[in-house]
């Protein structure tokens, strides 16, 4: 039974602030679900570190025009009262998941009741285009429609600043606050269409043109490489056939059976790249015609899986560490081959991804900036040092960001470059897993895994803390048999070395993440996501590799440990 804090939350929603609809969606979960009616009122819907993400339907604690709407008129609150003499302008884009088109236009909708310009892509685009046009039509915030990889039943929102990334400290706090002090009644949906602007080729160009330019490098025989692309029924279908076609990556073969936009993703389980069996039939296809490459995005084009040829001539899944291993080392030679190396350039990944970034810009003498996850820290790193020169970086979860035209994850320019490094190995009489081994060689073999446990509704939250809290209060003392030497709490933001009890400070903003370091090399990192009902494990291990003979052998070791780990810490 529903407590009678949910019942008056949810009473609330029966009155004429909210449509018929609603009232009766509302109505009917009183009188026959109380278990539904908890899970939809029990808490509001809050920003991540993705933004705003949910599943959809009536309540507070779900997606639907009134959440949106307060989201929206809280955030033209917090531009109107920071800008009071200042003609503000918005831009707005939509995935291809239900219902976000539709509630595009209502965000849209509630800008221009604001007096707020809105330009609004006239159909579905990506989100690092959305990012872009921010800057490029000089606007004052961008909004995105989308649930990234989650399944059909979620959407999303996503906010942007001036800077084109997502929003950070302190405007992220200051736009909360303006949220949570609207009330329902207080959202203004009558439109001024006058304000209202639709956008399209112009931007698709623009952005076009500049991915191209950052994407591609020298004179190589780009025609020679055979790609299979999928767009997983997403957003990419929009730009990433332009791009490659624009590039001059003529054979590309698209997996037709997904190309079509569809929010109900109809030939996967989950829209994600990072899931193999998502890439299935873009596999079968790579197969039957020999292609050097198989891409994939995930629904609003920020995330990109990736497989090529191993050496035995199969195609291989890269993971996201893999991918920014193989991207940031590739740019870095370019800038060195052009001479253009003068230590004022720098990489940005996050604490939970690959220490292997830092390793490689460590060996060119560059900077690597380590950030919280989420990729609005990176587009914030990029955004705070001016001064210096972004070459690329990203984060495991199989995104990243290729110069700074885009402040956020771009797997449309991403897809360019996995591209143009395969022209470049094939033109050196090489592969790309071949120079993936060859970096292995220099500097360690490094591998990566991800584990996250699902824990949904009111108690799943309760239990996510709880795990959390226990692994707070009880530290472990060894992994796999080698000692933790430090504990790095960035909550707390305290490094304590368990050896020999020094303490430091951890300088980045607090967040609930704690990660553990053995003396071995080994990394654990534990943290609730930020956009899912889910507690996240990620491992980190590492050992020699002398030879590219040996590197089947030293990978199944390193797959080993990671499951002793797994089994020790009894995380099933």
């Amino acid at each position: 039974m529903a407590t009678p804090e949910i019942i008056e939350a949810s009473k609330q929603w029966l009155t004429s602030t909210f449509d018929i609809a609603t009232q009766k969606e509302i109505q009917n979960l009183i009188d026959n679900s109380p278990e539904e009616l908890t899970d939809r009122f029990y808490k509001n819907m809050e920003f991540g570190t993705g933004g705003m993400r949910g599943i959809m339907g009536a309540g507070t604690n779900r997606i639907n025009k009134y959440t949106l709407g307060k989201a929206t008129q809280g955030l033209s609150n917090f531009l109107i009262n920071n800008n009071p003499n200042k003609t503000l302008k918005a831009v707005i884009a939509f995935d291809c998941r239900n219902n976000s088109k539709e509630f595009a236009k209502i965000v849209a909708d509630v800008f221009t009741a604001n007096g707020i310009k809105v330009f609004l892509f006239d159909a579905l685009r990506t989100t690092p285009e959305l990012s872009f046009a921010v800057r490029y039509l000089e606007c004052d915030a961008g909004i995105v429609l989308t649930a990234s990889h989650n399944p059909p039943e979620y959407n999303g929102y996503k906010v942007y600043g001036a800077d084109g990334c997502q929003i950070t400290p302190p405007n992220d706090g200051l736009i909360i606050n303006e949220v949570n002090n609207v009330s329902f009644d207080a959202i203004k949906f009558d439109a001024n269409e006058d304000l209202l602007s639709y956008i399209g080729e112009e931007i698709d160009n623009a952005f076009n043109k500049v991915s191209v330019e950052n994407g591609t490098f020298g004179h190589v025989d780009r025609s020679d490489v055979k790609v299979v692309f999928t767009a997983l029924h997403g957003t990419s279908i929009m730009s990433v056939p332009q791009v490659l076609d624009k590039a001059g990556f003529n054979n590309v073969n698209l997996v037709k059976e997904q190309a079509e936009p569809n929010g109900n993703f109809p030939t996967v389980k989950s829209p994600n790249p990072e899931e193999p069996e998502a890439l299935e039939m873009a596999t079968k296809l790579a197969n039957a015609i020999n292609a050097d490459i198989l891409m994939g995005c995930d629904p609003d084009s920020d995330r990109l899986g990736i497989a090529v040829r191993d050496l035995e001539g199969n195609m291989k899944l890269l993971n996201g560490n893999q991918t920014m291993i193989l991207m940031t080392d590739f740019l870095i030679n370019q800038k060195k081959k052009a001479g253009q190396l003068n230590g004022k350039q720098f990489t940005a990944t996050t604490i939970v991804s690959t220490e292997m970034v830092k390793v490689l810009a460590d060996h060119y003498g560059l900077e690597t900036i380590i950030t919280l996850t989420g990729f609005k820290w990176i587009g914030k790193a990029v955004a705070d040092f001016p001064d210096k020169e972004f070459i690329g970086g990203g984060e495991e979860s199989f995104g990243y960001m290729v110069g700074d035209f885009v402040r956020d994850k771009d797997a449309v320019t991403s897809c360019l470059l996995a591209c143009e490094m395969v022209a470049h190995a094939k033109a050196n009489g090489t592969t790309l897993y071949q120079q993936l081994l060859d970096i292995y060689i220099e500097h360690g073999f490094y591998k990566e895994a991800l584990i996250s446990i699902t824990k949904k509704g009111m108690d799943g939250a309760t239990q996510i803390q709880q795990m959390i809290a226990d692994f707070r209060a009880n530290p472990p003392q060894e992994i796999v048999n080698s000692k933790v030497k430090y504990v790095c709490d960035y909550q707390s933001s305290i490094q304590k070395n368990l050896i020999t009890g020094e303490e430091k400070t951890i300088d980045v903003p607090k967040s609930n993440v704690l990660i553990y370091h053995t003396e071995d090399g080994t990394k654990l990192c534990v943290r609730p996501s930020g956009t899912e009902p889910k507690i996240k494990f990620y491992f980190g291990v590492k050992a020699k590799l002398s030879n590219i003979d040996d590197a089947k052998k030293v990978e199944a070791k390193l797959d080993e440990k990671i499951q002793n780990i797994i089994e020790t810490l009894n995380l099933k």
